[in-house]
């Protein structure tokens, strides 16, 4: 089973983390760019700014609960015992509480976005 998730446990690390550093370079030269031919005010970049402090307020909620469910996940294929006549199941377990992690993250930013 260890075999299974650990080339899968690499490639999500490395894709996520050139996604993220794509991401933040992208934006950073974007505003530079911005700012400097002067097609955005001092309020476009303020709003810029806003924007930017508004999705990263809940990231760490949303990592948090990715890890949760993921832990989560992981645990109950720890539990169950045969996987013999299914190898695929684990990574189905994985990746359905994956994705209900996100789902309760959903659920969440929209509650709040509602108030």
């Amino acid at each position: 089973m260890s075999s299974t998730l650990i080339p899968f446990t690499v490639l999500a690390t490395i894709g996520l983390t050139f996604y993220g550093v794509t991401k933040l370079l992208t934006d950073y030269y974007l505003r530079k760019k911005m700012v400097e031919k002067g097609l955005v005010g001092e309020d476009a970049a303020n709003i810029l700014a806003r924007d930017h402090e508004k999705m990263s307020r809940y990231s760490s909620l949303k990592w948090g609960l990715i890890v949760v469910f993921a832990g989560i996940g992981l645990l109950i294929i720890n539990l169950a015992v045969d996987f013999h006549n299914d190898p695929s199941l684990p990574l189905a377990i994985l990746a359905i509480s994956i994705g209900l992690g996100f789902l309760v993250y959903y659920f969440i930013i929209n509650s709040k976005a509602k108030q």
